[in-house]
C-alpha cells in the first residue's frame, strides 16, 4: 500500500444508503443500524480501518501540524502573537487556556472522532467472514492499536477521561458514557488492547508496500512508552513492574531492527525525503505524496521564514515555525543537528530563528510547496533514548549510558563519561536522568514528543519548578510566571463539562 487513503467517505456513503426507507414516516432511529449494516466484506472492513488512519493526518489529531498540543506547549515553540486571531493558540504557551478555548474544544472532538471510527471497526468486524483468519486478526489489531495510541494521548494530556470501547448506537449510551474514567483504568484499557495487537500476525517491521501501517515494532514501541509513562505517573507501588514491563517491549522493538550501529544512519537522511520509504530507522509514518494539493506536506513551506529558501520553494511571508531561544540555547557546541534543525532568519520582520528540520526543495513539491516529507511517528533514537531512559530509572545506569551514546555517537557529540566532566555540561545536566532528558530535546525536537517527556520526567510540583526557574527572556511573551500546578493538565472542554458537571468534572485549576 503507498499512501493511505481517506476511505471515510466512502463509509458514509454506504451509512447514507443504508438509511433509506421505504416508509418516510417511520420514526425508527435512522442512525442505529445503519453503520453496521455497511460491513458485509473484507473489503468493506479495510476500507473503514484505512478510515480510521486516515484521521491521524489531521493537525486536530496527531498529524504534522499538531504541535499546537505538543511542541507549543512545552519550552521548545510557540508563537509571540497574542493577538487577535492568535490569541487563543496564544493560550497554550502562555499557559492561560480556558475551557471556552475552542481549538482545545477542536482537539477532543477530533481525537474522539478517531476513538469512535476504530470501536465501529471493532464492533463490527465479527459481522464478516474471512477467507483468511489472519487478515481479520491484523485489521483488528490495526483498529485496537489506533485507539490505544488516541488514548494514550488523550490520558496524558486531560488526565481522567471519557472511556469508550464500543460502537454507540443509543441516547441512552451516549448519556452512560459521558463520564471520565480514572487514569488507571484509562491505561489498563490502552494496555489490553495494546498487548492483542502484540499477539497479533501483524508484520515484524514496515516494508516496501505496507509503508504507512503499523508493525509489531510500531506496537512494541508504544506499549513500552505506556509501562514507561505509568511507571513514572501512576501509582510508586507498581513501578518496577511498570518498568521491567517497558524494557521487555523496549527491546523487542529494538531487536526488530533492521540495520546494524545507529551511526550507519545519517542524521539526515531520516528527513530525507528521497530515502523516507527506505531510511531502516523509520518504525512508522503517515505517508505524503509529493506534489499532491491534498495528500502533500505543508510543514517544509509553513515552517519557513521571510526570506529563507532552506526549507521549500514556496515563498514565505510570515516568521515561520518560531523556535524558542530556551532550545536554542540547549543545543551544545558543535552539535550538527542544530545546523540541522534550525537556522536564524534575518529579515527585519523576522529576526529570530525558525524550523529547518523538514525540508523539501525540490522540483516535484515546487512553488506551491506540496511536500513530500512524511510525518515520523516512531523512529529507533526514540526507541534507544527510552531504552537509556527505562535503565537509568532500573538503576543500570552503565546500560543507560550506552544507549545514550549510541544517540551522541550519530550525532558526533563527546560520549557521556567526557561530556559529564565538561563544566558547562555537567552544571545543565548534573544527573545521567537530565542528560538523557536534554539528548532527547535536542535529537527529537519538533517532532511532538518535548511536552510529554516533560509530563513523564518531572512530579508536578517539579514541573512547575522546572519553568519557573528558565529566563523569561527566552520565551518572548509567553509568560513563565503563569505556570502553574493546574497546567499539568488541559482544561476539560466546557462543552463537555456542562453536558455533566458531575461525571464530567473539571479539572483542578480551571
Amino acid at each position: 500500500m503507498k499512501n493511505i487513503k481517506f476511505k471515510l467517505l466512502c463509509l458514509a456513503a454506504l451509512f447514507v444508503l443504508g438509511s433509506c426507507k421505504k416508509d418516510f414516516l417511520q420514526q425508527n432511529d435512522p442512525d442505529a443500524n445503519a453503520i453496521g449494516n455497511s460491513f458485509k466484506t473484507e473489503n468493506d472492513v479495510l476500507l473503514a480501518v484505512n478510515g480510521c488512519y486516515s484521521l491521524l493526518r489531521s493537525g486536530n489529531t496527531i498529524g504534522e501540524s499538531s504541535d499546537l498540543w505538543t511542541d507549543q506547549r512545552s519550552d521548545d515553540t510557540g508563537t509571540n502573537d497574542n493577538q487577535s486571531n492568535a490569541g487563543e493558540p496564544f493560550g497554550f504557551n502562555n499557559f492561560s487556556l480556558i475551557p471556552t478555548n475552542s481549538y482545545l474544544y477542536t482537539h477532543w472532538l477530533a481525537m474522539y472522532a478517531v476513538i469512535s471510527n476504530c470501536n465501529i471497526v471493532l464492533s463490527n468486524i465479527d459481522k464478516v467472514s474471512f477467507a483468511n483468519p489472519a487478515t481479520k486478526q491484523k485489521y483488528k489489531a490495526e483498529a485496537e492499536f489506533i485507539r490505544a495510541l488516541i488514548y494514550f494521548h488523550l490520558v496524558r494530556e486531560w488526565g481522567d477521561v471519557p472511556l469508550v470501547t464500543k460502537q454507540l448506537t443509543t441516547t441512552e449510551d451516549i448519556a452512560a458514557n459521558t463520564a471520565r474514567t480514572k487514569q488507571a483504568t484509562v491505561y489498563a484499557q490502552i494496555v489490553t488492547d495494546l498487548k492483542d495487537a502484540a499477539n497479533s500476525p501483524l508484520p515484524a517491521t514496515q516494508s516496501a508496500g505496507t509503508i504507512g501501517r503499523i508493525s509489531l515494532a510500531a506496537v512494541n514501541t508504544l506499549l513500552g512508552q505506556v509501562y514507561l509513562t505509568m511507571a513514572t505517573t501512576l501509582d510508586a507501588a507498581t513501578k518496577t513492574d511498570n518498568l521491567n514491563n517497558a524494557l521487555t517491549y523496549l527491546t523487542n522493538a529494538y531487536n526488530a531492527k533492521t540495520f546494524g550501529r545507529l551511526s550507519d544512519i545519517p542524521y539526515s537522511d531520516v528527513f530525507d525525503v528521497t530515502k523516507k520509504s527506505t531510511c531502516p530507522e523509520l518504525i512508522w509514518q503517515i505517508v505524503n505524496i509529493q506534489g499532491d494539493p491534498v495528500y502533500s506536506s505543508s510543514i517544509a513551506a509553513n515552517s519557513q521564514a521571510i526570506g529563507e529558501t532552506i526549507n521549500s520553494q514556496k515563498p514565505s511571508t510570515g516568521v515561520g515555525d518560531n523556535v524558542t531561544h530556551d532550545l536554542v540555547n540547549e543545543y551544545e557546541n558543535g552539535d550538527p543537528r542544530m545546523v540541522f534543525s534550525i537556522k536564524y532568519a534575518a529579515a527585519s520582520t523576522v529576526k529570530d530563528w525558525y524550523v529547518t528540520k523538514f525540508r523539501d526543495v525540490s522540483s516535484g513539491a515546487g512553488k506551491n510547496g506540496y511536500g513530500g516529507n512524511d510525518w515520523i511517528l516512531m523512529r529507533y533514537a526514540d526507541v534507544i533514548l527510552m531504552l537509556a531512559e527505562t535503565n537509568m530509572y532500573l538503576g543500570n545506569n552503565a546500560v543507560a549510558t550506552q544507549y545514550l551514546d549510541m544517540v551522541r555517537a550519530r550525532a558526533g557529540m563527546p560520549t557521556y563519561e567526557v561530556s559529564s566532566v565538561d563544566p558547562v555540561y555537567s552544571a545543565s545536566y548534573p544527573t545521567l536522568k537530565l542528560a538523557i532528558l536534554h539528548e532527547r530535546r535536542v535529537e527529537l525536537a519538533f517532532e511532538h514528543h518535548r511536552w510529554f517527556d516533560l509530563l513523564r520526567t518531572f512530579t508536578t510540583d517539579e514541573l512547575v519548578t522546572y519553568f519557573r526557574n528558565k529566563s523569561q527572556a527566552n520565551f518572548g511573551s509567553a509568560l513563565l510566571s503563569n505556570f502553574t500546578t493546574k497546567d499539568r493538565y488541559y482544561p476539560i472542554p466546557f462543552n463537555e463539562t456542562k453536558l455533566d458537571p458531575v461525571k464530567m468534572y473539571q479539572n483542578p485549576g480551571y
